[in-house]
């Protein structure tokens, strides 16, 4: 099956994951720069006026770098579709009106969502963590599904990569995009080899100087390694993986956590997920130093040219 012509022409098959606080104009317009897919949470942007301008400010930024020479991928932008998301309608208005490219939905299938980015060409990446999950949203007719499998950083799934992967796989021959400590180009080839059409990319770009995380936060995904992800459904009530520094930051054990309350959001002192309860995959021991997306996306495309040649004999 052909990839629908947003997904073509990118400089390397890479999306990179929507994080959220993280992902914002700065980070997204480098990395669509790079030639790879930049994305962000709609909810990213507050107030919720806010998500105009910074959609405009994408357009124009890579409108501008075409207009010079460059290749831009396009952005793509995330939506949580859930009943406690009370801006579902507006964003997606705002989104529609600015014909994004390329939209990724999150938790529920996106049954009423689908009909208004295809009426003007959009296409529609759907999170999935287990086949249950895939065979809904494939219903609901999305364009393709992002495997979250273990060790992905945010809300992830515990499905290993090759099991999940191959089970998709057999039931549809679209797009698939897999998650789970992707941070080098070398693991890029590799979700390819196993059938996958893209690596989604998310941790390695938080240590980058374009992202919106504190200098706390770098020096925790620079210093963490695989042993420091914990893996919990406190924070939210879905199964994620957070770094283990900032969880001793709130005065909890990592090794003795107590059980979810979903009236509970806030954790220690007024500490809150996300900002405070840093998100991070399992890949992150990989990552050493804080760089720009620029030189983050040339080590990617020089690890994975590496890679190819490694296998092919010619290294």
């Amino acid at each position: 099956m052909p990839l629908p012509q947003q997904l073509q022409n990118l400089s390397l098959p890479v999306i990179c994951a929507p994080m959220y606080i993280a992902s914002g104009v700065d980070l997204v317009v480098a990395q669509c720069r790079a030639g790879l897919v930049g994305s962000l949470p709609a909810l990213n942007a507050r107030p919720k006026e806010e998500l105009k301008g910074w959609l405009d400010r994408i357009e124009a930024e890579l409108a501008a770098h075409k207009a010079a020479g460059g290749t831009p991928a396009p952005y793509a932008v995330n939506q949580i579709i859930h009943k406690s998301n009370e801006r579902v309608e507006h964003d997606l208005r705002v989104c529609v009106e600015h014909k994004v490219p390329i939209f990724i939905s999150s938790l529920h299938a996106p049954n009423d969502v689908i009909p208004a980015v295809h009426s003007y060409g959009g296409i529609v990446l759907h999170d999935v963590v287990n086949i249950r999950h895939a065979t809904k949203a494939l219903e609901a007719g999305v364009d393709g599904l992002i495997l979250v499998c273990t060790g992905a950083g945010g809300h992830a799934g515990s499905l290993s990569p090759f099991a999940l992967l191959g089970e998709v796989r057999r039931m549809f021959a679209g797009p698939l995009v897999l998650a789970g400590s992707i941070t080098n180009g070398a693991a890029v080839l590799a979700a390819q080899a196993m059938g996958a059409d893209f690596a989604y990319i998310g941790t390695r770009w938080l240590a980058t100087r374009e992202a919106n995380t504190s200098a706390e936060y770098r020096q925790a995904i620079l210093d963490s390694t695989a042993a420091d992800i914990v893996y919990t459904d406190l924070f939210t009530g879905v199964h994620g993986n957070y770094l283990k520094k900032s969880i001793v930051n709130t005065g909890l054990d990592p090794a003795n956590l107590p059980k979810p309350d979903p009236a509970k959001t806030s954790f220690g002192a007024g500490r809150k997920v996300w900002r405070d309860i840093w998100s991070a995959g399992q890949g992150v021991g990989q990552i050493d130093e804080v760089l720009t997306v620029a030189e983050v996306a040339a080590c990617l495309k020089a690890e994975y040219a590496q890679a190819k040649a490694r296998l092919c004999g010619c290294a």
